[in-house]
């Protein structure tokens, strides 16, 4: 599996910038061709280690509340929370802490984030509500100096750059050698074939 080099990285922090961004001006940047920025867009894709192209809105131009950051303690269950809560209109971003916490940045009514939060999740999982109305609100991912570093779909280890990448189905499994790709592509088709019996 090949890894990611100088040039996919300055793509990824172009796209990052603006993600409608013209192959033809990536281009022009990394001194390649359209055509060979989207076959490197096309592969980083097929990697998934880019999920989507999405859109930023400046919500501070719609009328539909006031942001806030509400800060829920909850449970063991903090899943079944976090879950709930990022299918909401209004959510713009969910946080979970490796403490448990639940971290929501949204827009609503900021009287009614009880009500709010009634409707939405399961109040008997959250111990603690603390909310605070945010005077300014950016998100700008950065992708950093991380390594690829895929997790193997048979054993979990860490895939290097020695290792696969299999689609199965149109689903792309990662693999950290030529033996777990073949159990796991082994075992995949049994249950496929059984699954068609």
């Amino acid at each position: 599996m090949r890894g990611l080099d100088d040039t996919d990285r300055e793509i990824l922090r172009l796209l990052l910038e603006d993600a409608r961004r013209p192959y033809s001006d990536i281009a022009d940047t990394v001194d390649l061709s359209a055509p060979a920025v989207s076959d490197r867009v096309e592969r980083l894709e097929e990697i998934g280690l880019i999920e989507r192209f999405t859109l930023e809105v400046d919500r501070s131009m719609l009328r539909d509340g006031v942001p806030v950051l509400i800060e829920l303690q909850t449970r063991p269950d903090a899943g079944t929370v976090t879950d709930r809560v990022e299918e909401v209109d209004a959510v713009e971003h969910v946080f979970r802490t490796a403490e448990g916490h639940v971290l929501v940045i949204a827009h609503i009514d900021q009287r009614n984030v009880k009500a709010f939060l009634a409707e939405h999740v399961d109040l008997a999982t959250v111990e603690e509500i603390d909310v605070r109305l945010l005077a300014d609100s950016e998100w700008t991912p950065r992708l950093g100096t991380g390594e690829l570093a895929p997790e193997c779909a048979e054993c979990g280890n860490t895939v290097t750059t020695e290792g696969e990448t299999t689609t199965l189905d149109g689903d792309v499994y990662h693999f950290c050698c030529p033996s777990c790709r073949s159990k796991f592509v082994d075992r995949y088709e049994e249950l496929a074939a059984g699954v068609d019996s």
